[in-house]
This record gives structure tokens, sequence and C-alpha cells, in this order.
């Protein structure tokens, strides 16, 4: 498959990212090394140019109604300017993807998609709409550009190139206003690694001219751009799933976590099953766990209990960089889910001890 390239990719070539396929873009891996990245936006500011996500635009009398049908969080709570996390179900009882909704209007929404499933969850949410004239479907994902500028110093970096009041913007929360000499750039209190901070959408003709401003603004503050390795770090630490690895089309969302989300007040695509699975009780769960061991968990490693029997594996893993220690996720029977439950993780031939613990790792 021909991979698609961001705008800026010049630009972070030369400020000499590792550039790598992921999700079928070229991305920027890292600029200086992971840790370093990590703990900038841990600490301070960083920069993620995560410009290969995807944007459709939903607009009519009966956007929120698909919304409604094929999203298993329940989006008429939404009011202008609100964000909301979910997830679309399919109908197997699996996950098509998780995303972002945005209310711009009661008749326009936003849904940022994750870029692996651009088409396909085009094509999804295409098939289950079946309110004619009263629906526009826009995709815009070739046309947009997203920095994710996150960590404690965002609202400082940013807010010389905005009126919007940064500090005072509640989480989940989104305006649209002027934005580093541009208007109507969306400012969106989100982001993906739990330190805090905002996502900032433009038209591709003003993302060079926009990064330029989000540094010359941070410079002050130490702001640094941060590549995909720091991304994955941040997530993990904050125990928030990663399409493909935490969660996938043959998951079950409520096995997954993904319970808080799931609004059973309303119908939706494979609702009925969910419920019923609901009222059965999980026979396994997604839990985080931490090593006690000296070691590094990684994908696809097994889990096991203390006679070395495989009882599920890992999904994501790392070695965390503000604990000092490996971490991960998996999916375990739900004898094993507990915290202080004990797992083992086998690395070669040996088995290492972990514990299973609240999530997030990392407490804000």
């Amino acid at each position: 498959m021909e991979l698609k390239h961001v705008p800026l990719e010049p630009i972070h070539e030369q400020l000499g990212a590792k550039m790598v396929p992921f999700a079928g873009f070229l991305m920027p891996v890292r600029y200086s090394s992971d840790i370093e990245e990590h703990q900038t936006v841990r600490n301070g500011v960083g920069v993620f140019d995560v410009s290969h996500m995807g944007e459709f635009i939903l607009k009519g009398e009966k956007a929120l109604d698909l919304i409604q049908k094929v999203s298993a969080n329940d989006a008429s709570l939404l009011y202008d300017g609100k964000v909301q996390y979910s997830y679309l179900p399919n109908d197997q009882g699996g996950v098509v993807d998780d995303l972002l909704i945005y209310q711009i209007s009661p008749i326009e929404y936003l849904l940022v998609v994750n870029a692996s499933n651009i088409e396909k969850d085009w094509n999804w949410i295409q098939s289950q709409n079946d309110f004619g004239d009263g629906l526009e479907m826009i995709n815009i994902s070739d046309d947009t550009c997203l920095f994710a500028v996150q960590g404690p110093l965002a609202a400082q970096a940013l807010q010389p190139l905005t009126n919007v009041l940064l500090d005072s913007m509640s989480y989940y929360t989104f305006e649209k206003a002027d934005f580093a000499g541009f208007p109507n750039v969306i400012i969106s209190a989100t982001g993906y690694t739990g330190a805090g901070g905002f996502e900032i959408y433009v038209a591709n003709e003003q993302a060079e001219a926009v990064w330029k401003a989000i540094f010359e603004a941070g410079a002050p503050f130490g702001i640094k751009p941060i590549g995909l390795g720091a991304r994955d770090t941040l997530r993990l630490e904050m125990g928030y799933c990663l399409y493909g690895n935490d969660v996938d089309d043959t998951v079950s969302p409520l096995e997954a976590g993904l319970g808080w989300v799931t609004k059973f007040t309303k119908p939706f695509v494979n609702s009925e099953n969910l419920q019923n699975q609901k009222k059965e009780g999980l026979k396994r769960k997604l839990v985080g766990f931490e090593l006690i061991d000296r070691g590094i968990p990684r994908s696809h490693y097994e889990l096991c209990d203390a006679d070395g029997n495989r009882i599920g594996e890992v999904t994501s893993g790392t070695q965390s960089p503000t604990l000092g220690k490996g971490i991960g996720m998996g999916y375990v029977p739900t004898e094993y889910s507990k915290p202080g439950s004990e797992l083992f993780v086998k690395v070669r031939d040996r088995l290492l001890k972990a514990q299973v613990v609240k999530l997030p790792f990392v407490k804000n």
C-alpha cells in the first residue's frame, strides 16, 4: 500500500525527525529521544503533528439520528461546543473504531476517527445511513491538519495566539475562534496524553503558518516537537486504549472497559446483544498491570498464572518513563482482574511477576 504524507512532512525532516510508516502514513516517531520527549510533555509542553487522523462532517436535520444509531454513547447529551468520547460498535460484538464527536450546532457535528480506519469508518457510517435527504456527510480528512499541543504549560504557551481564555476552558469542550491570525479554527481542550492541553484543527493551507506561530509563542516555555513514540508511552501511562492493540473488530467493548460510554438508554447498532452480555456477566476484562520483576512487557507476550499456564496476552506494554518500571495492559479472565491480582508475563523462557493495578498508572 502506498504511504500517505502529512502536509508538514518536510518540516519534520528538517527538524531531524525519524520518519516511519504508521497507520498508512509516513509519520515522525521521534525527534530526539522517546524519554526526553515524554518528559517534555509530562512536565512542560510539546507538539504532536497528528494530521493523519480522520475528520468527517455530518450535517442536516438527521445528523444526530445517525450518530445515535452508530455510536454507543448518548450524543443527545451534547451541546454546542461540547466533545464526547465514544465508539462505533459493529454488528458482530466488536468495535469498528473509537472516536470523538464534536457538536458544532444541533444540525452539524464533527467526527474525529483513527487514521488507520478512515475508509473503514466512512464506509460503515454510510452503510448505516438510511435517513435520506436529511443528512449530508463530508470527509474533510485530506484537507485538515491537527496539532496536539500537550502538557501543563500548553495554555500559557498558546494564549498569545487567541482571545479565547484557554485556562478557563473545561475538559472536552471546544471553541471556533481566531487562532494565529486565522478565523474559525477549532481549539479543543482534548488530548491523548493525560497531561492536559489542546488540539488545534486547521486547513492544510494554514498548517505551516500555524505550526510556526505555535513554536514562536511557545519558545519561552521550552516547547518541542514530539513524536509518536512518546505519544504511545504517554497514553499507556493513562491506560488509554489504542485501536488495533487494545480494541478491535473482534473485542467486546464491555470487556475493553468501555461500559462507561455504552448508554443503553437508546438503541444503537448491536445494543441488544451488548446488553445481554452485560446481564450474563463478562468472562474476561482488559486490565492494567505493573511488573514487580525487572523487564519490559511487549505486545503479544503471554500472560500466565503462577504455574505458567497461559491466561491471556499483553495488548500494550512499555517501560514507563514516569514510574521507571514495566507497565502494560491485557485481557485476563475476570477472576484475575481485581487490583492486586498476581500475573506473570512470559519473556522468552522467564516468568516475570506482575500485579494488576487500577488505571491510570500515572495519577494526574
